[in-house]
């Protein structure tokens, strides 16, 4: 088959994804104080998005190099399971960063890490079974007439898939705007307290917003467009609309690693741990909690 310019970008994409989520993976576990249920999750989500990026490399080899519908079909099952998961491990870290500012005083406590533990069990669990629906059968290998725009894929898989998305990303805009009202309310108590809001105090409230808006909204850009063409396109429409809208969907692995995991700064300790043998003490790092943002 000629090689598809879409099918390449796709395969750079896996590409740069895997190895930017490799070095977040190799440094939580590599460093023993990025033990705390935040940098759990985060290694979740880091995992997920790995998985993905090396499921598109693997889907390009299986696409030109070693054909197999078998094979193929197996990856398109690996490729639903490690984006679930990672799309799972978001909304995790979502509540966990609600509960600790909502049960700030409790936070801290070995029910937090259970129910962390729980909800990634929960959520591993589920992206597994919807990786292996298509691979046991849920497919249209034999029933071309059933495909959706995402081959193999049935249009009730999809279906199924792309609503499971849309009522996540509801739980996630829930979730932001009470992070959002506990975050001003606290900023409110505290002028009440001091009597006056200080500059310093609204723009960190200002900026902490602003960034709840920017993380929620690159999830939302990232995925929408491709959940929705999964819902209204239809199988004989070109297949450059899948490409054009499941593209962007996996640039959303590619920036999770600096949302999530680059910008905290012990993470960036631990960096400068591995790569430089030893810690600087001239660099100044904060010890950040699970709802900085």
């Amino acid at each position: 088959a000629p090689l598809k310019s879409w099918d390449v970008m796709l395969c750079v994409s896996g590409t740069a994804i895997a190895c930017e989520n490799a070095l977040v993976v190799a440094i939580i576990c590599y460093s023993p104080a990025l033990r705390t249920p935040m940098f759990v999750l985060v290694g979740s989500l880091a995992t997920a998005d790995l998985l993905a990026g090396l499921g598109l490399i693997l889907n390009f080899v299986f696409q030109y190099v070693i054909r197999s519908e078998t094979v193929s079909l197996l990856t398109v099952g690996f490729l639903v399971a490690s984006f679930a998961a990672s799309v799972s491990s978001l909304l995790a870290i979502t509540v966990d960063r609600y509960l600790s500012l909502y049960n700030a005083l409790t936070y801290y406590s070995e029910r937090t890490v259970l129910c962390i533990h729980t909800m990634l069990a929960g959520a591993w669990g589920v992206s597994l079974c919807l990786g292996l629906l298509p691979v046991l059968g849920w497919n249209c290998l034999h029933d071309r007439a059933a495909c959706s725009v995402v081959r193999p894929l049935t249009k009730s898989n999809v279906t199924l898939l792309s609503a499971s998305f849309f009522l996540i990303f509801l739980i996630m805009l829930h979730l932001y705007i009470e992070i959002c009202k506990i975050v001003c309310r606290h900023a409110h108590q505290i002028a009440l307290q001091q009597h006056f809001l200080t500059a310093s105090h609204y723009v960190a409230t200002k900026k902490g917003v602003s960034t709840l808006a920017i993380i929620l909204g690159t999830f939302g850009a990232s995925w929408l467009p491709f959940a929705i063409y999964c819902v209204v396109g239809d199988p004989d429409y070109p297949s450059v609309y899948t490409y054009a809208t499941l593209l962007p969907a996996t640039y959303n692995s590619m920036i999770n690693p600096i949302i999530y995991a680059y910008r905290n700064q012990e993470i960036q300790r631990s960096m400068w741990v591995l790569f430089c043998g030893c810690f600087q003490a001239k660099v100044s790092f904060r010890s950040r909690s699970p709802s900085d943002v």
